[in-house]
């Protein structure tokens, strides 16, 4: 997704549990015709590792007529992670990439100096109501790469590791987990994990699995240490400890695990542009103002305007 119209996500309740160190609570906007929360950056967590932005999309059933329709746009300086859970998105970028990503597939664009991308309900699929669960993260790059050649990847669903047992399923996205290798491509150390627990299951975080560590509640509520966290909650965790999250004996539970090690290097944050550099960002503005980025190949006739502020 992209530029965010509502109020910055905020930081939640005091936490007795000593291993997290912030808990924060999504804001909630709209963003081409979807409810998206939006659970980073906040005033007092920028990053979770390389993770600088993390949005929710829905879920939601968008009614006949309706559609996702988020029209072109530029980044610079980062990665997106597009990871479905329902519904279909067709991805269009200046790079000539034209993909409809598929529940369960890692879509990762990376933008570097920098591309233009759309991403649309795919045409074939309107008129009829339609479903639509993701999530979408941004990946700060480091210092050497905030400027490299933008690239385009896809990895199938089927292509990523599972660990688990009967009472825990966890797909890696990203990186590397309880011996298990995902072969997307990492600019940094970087972890991403989709994790169901079982009703009376339990998923062991390792103190070691990366620098920083969080995880986002999509659904049900976990326990740590003896404490109940709801749903929509982001919980970062103290580093070097190791966290056991536990569903409730009677409701299944969804997470997301994240982080990876820090960076390096201040990152500013202005619209769609993420850099270690605020003069780089006032050069992306203008190139975008004065049309100097690329077009995307068959999603040419729209795009999104430079906001004002």
């Amino acid at each position: 997704m992209s530029f965010f119209p509502g109020r910055d996500p905020e930081p939640g309740d005091a936490c007795a549990v000593d291993s997290i160190e912030t808990l924060i609570i999504p804001r909630t906007s709209d963003i081409g015709g979807l409810e998206v929360r939006r659970a980073l950056p906040t005033a007092k967590r920028r990053l979770v590792g390389p993770f600088i932005f993390f949005d929710r999309m829905g879920p939601a059933l968008l009614r006949p007529g309706e559609a996702v329709d988020v029209k072109p746009h530029p980044h610079i300086g980062l990665s997106t992670v597009t990871y479905l859970f329902d519904g279909k998105i067709r991805h269009r970028d200046s790079l000539g990439t034209e993909m409809v990503i598929a529940p369960g597939d890692v879509n990762l664009m990376t933008a570097g100096r920098g591309i233009v991308h759309s991403e649309r309900s795919p045409e074939e699929l309107r008129g009829n109501p339609l479903s639509i669960s993701g999530l979408q993260t941004w990946l700060a790059l480091p210092d050497a790469l905030e400027e490299m050649v933008p690239t385009f990847a896809n990895t199938a669903a089927s292509e990523l590791p599972v660990i688990g047992d009967k009472s825990v399923e966890a797909r890696l996205i990203i990186g590397a987990l309880h011996g298990q290798h995902s072969p997307v491509t990492q600019y940094s150390d970087t972890l991403y994990a989709d994790i169901r627990i079982a009703p009376g299951g339990r998923f062991v975080i390792p103190a070691n699995a990366a620098e920083e560590r969080a995880i986002y509640i999509l659904d049900g509520a976990v326990d740590i240490s003896g404490e109940t966290f709801p749903a929509d909650r982001i919980l970062a965790f103290r580093a070097g400890d190791e966290i056991v999250v536990s569903a409730a004996e009677d409701q299944a539970a969804h997470v997301m695990l994240f982080g990876g090690a820090a960076l390096s290097s201040k990152r500013y944050i202005w619209w769609n542009f993420v850099s270690s550099s605020k003069e780089r960002i006032e050069q992306a503005k203008e190139e975008w103002r004065t049309g100097r980025f690329d077009i995307v190949p068959g999603d040419e006739e729209e795009f999104v305007p430079l906001p004002e502020s």
